[in-house]
């Protein structure tokens, strides 16, 4: 799957919440339930959305270099530039 998804994943966390706090409350006003005995559902969403998020997120490949390999016999990186002034002796 592509990156697109973690992002939207990440970018619905935050309301998700607060519509599931919205409802918790409004059933606490409405004497459904008591907000007290209802909080292990925010604990729930939570953890459903943390888990959907490592579900979409992109993979990451650890066993590559982090630079381009240079050829054997070259230096994998250029030498350093000479001091200005021109060589010490």
């Amino acid at each position: 799957m592509n990156g697109r998804g973690f992002f939207i994943a990440q970018a619905v966390r935050g309301p998700v919440m607060m519509i599931t706090i919205g409802v918790l409350f409004a059933m606490h006003q409405a004497g459904v339930l008591s907000f007290s005995r209802t909080w292990p559902l925010i604990l729930i969403v939570l953890g459903i959305m943390k888990l959907i998020e490592r579900m979409v997120a992109p993979r990451v490949i650890y066993n590559q270099p982090p630079y381009p390999q240079a050829p054997y016999g070259q230096p994998p990186y250029p030498p350093p530039p000479p001091p200005p002034g021109g060589p010490r002796q």
